[in-house]
């Protein structure tokens, strides 16, 4: 059986991304197609050894930011597509809409959905562009196009496969079309050495963190707002910066899955606060270190973060709610190895399983 593998677009290193290298290194003689592969992008370090075939038009996309405000010409980039050789496609999409490719009579085609678009359906983007005047405008122009081929495309995948059970609603809503839910693998380099021997009570710990590739659509600011107030410690790994975050705030940049692993291991609570997150798998890579998590009531962090087990869900984003979380989470005895093995049914051997037990159904 011939099997292409398929993703958005490769520049940055994200979530995403790291489902796509797994699937890679489950089916290693599958080509990876995608409409654009920066090579100044994180997302080559990792996927740089692999098979990356672009779409003719990757040439135009990669002008300035012109894969973001060239939506409209989805249907013309993966149209020039050709997959027809393949038996089988697995298409990894959220934003970009990897699908509408040429496929041959009698091919699969399966999509792992990390989420349908979220600028398209009116979900909080990075770029906060939905807010603004000329994202309104945007939207209103090219919005019905995009979303008649977003739901067009939809119709032609046999088999869809959820990240997360909020996803797989999102799936039936937009889409009309049943889900299988398979978590993503949730692996980290380096951690069965590290995760062993967390630090308690020590001055090096007394620290949250966040993890975030874009400061915008993930909470951060917030955050970074409410742990000055409260004159805390807060560590921000992720590609970009906003040079508005407080003092109390340490921004780290882009760090390699030691270094990850490490600020994981000693942090004294990881903070997610995204509305309305698809799945969040920094989440559960802290709860594979045995760091209990501070998490909004939203999304797919209700999959993941157990209430008082694993962590402490919010019900804001606000220094109130943030307040009231941190306090609640610092009154909790926590037990380590109980949150790592909460995390450990996320691990990539169930995702490994679980996708091909869905393939075999086809």
């Amino acid at each position: 059986m011939k099997i292409a593998l398929v993703h958005d677009y490769l520049i940055e290193a994200g979530g995403a991304e790291r489902v796509l290298q797994v699937l890679s290194e489950m089916y290693p003689e599958a080509p990876i197609y995608t409409a654009l592969f920066k090579k100044s992008g994180s997302a080559y370090i990792t996927l740089q050894e692999c098979d990356i075939r672009e779409s003719k038009w990757a040439w135009f996309l990669k002008i300035g930011h012109f894969y973001s405000y060239f939506r409209f010409l989805l249907p013309l980039v993966w149209a020039s597509i050709d997959l027809t050789e393949y038996d089988l496609v697995i298409t990894s999409c959220s934003g970009y809409i990897a699908r509408g490719f040429k496929v041959r009579e009698g091919a699969k085609v399966v999509a792992y959905c990390h989420t349908p678009p979220r600028w398209l359906y009116g979900y909080d983007t990075p770029t906060g562009a939905q807010k603004k005047w000329w994202g309104q405008a945007f939207m209103w122009m090219v919005g019905p196009f995009v979303r008649y081929f977003d739901f067009k495309s939809a119709q032609r995948v046999d088999m869809w496969i959820a990240n997360s059970k909020e996803v797989a609603g999102r799936i039936e809503k937009f889409y009309r079309r049943p889900s299988v839910v398979v978590y993503p693998p949730i692996e980290i380099k380096h951690s069965s050495e590290l995760q062993v021997c967390r630090k308690t009570g020590t001055q090096e710990n007394q620290y949250y963190l966040m993890i975030s590739r874009i400061v915008g659509g993930k909470g951060i600011l917030e955050a970074a707002k409410a742990f000055e107030k409260l004159g805390l410690k807060l560590k921000i790994v992720g590609e970009v910066v906003d040079s508005k975050l407080a003092k109390q705030v340490q921004c780290l940049g882009r760090v390699d899955d030691s270094q990850l692993a490490e600020l994981y291991k000693n942090a004294k609570g990881f903070v997610a606060l995204a509305h309305d997150e698809d799945f969040g798998m920094t989440v559960v890579e802290s709860m594979m270190f045995g760091t209990p998590v501070i998490a909004y009531n939203g999304g797919g962090y209700r999959e993941t973060v157990v209430q008082g087990k694993t962590g402490v869900l919010i019900e804001g984003t606000d220094i109130l709610s943030v307040r009231k979380g941190i306090e609640q989470m610092e009154k909790i005895k926590w037990d380590a190895e109980e949150i790592m093995k909460w995390a450990r049914k996320f691990g990539r051997a169930n995702f490994e399983k679980n996708i091909k037990k869905a393939l075999e159904t086809l």
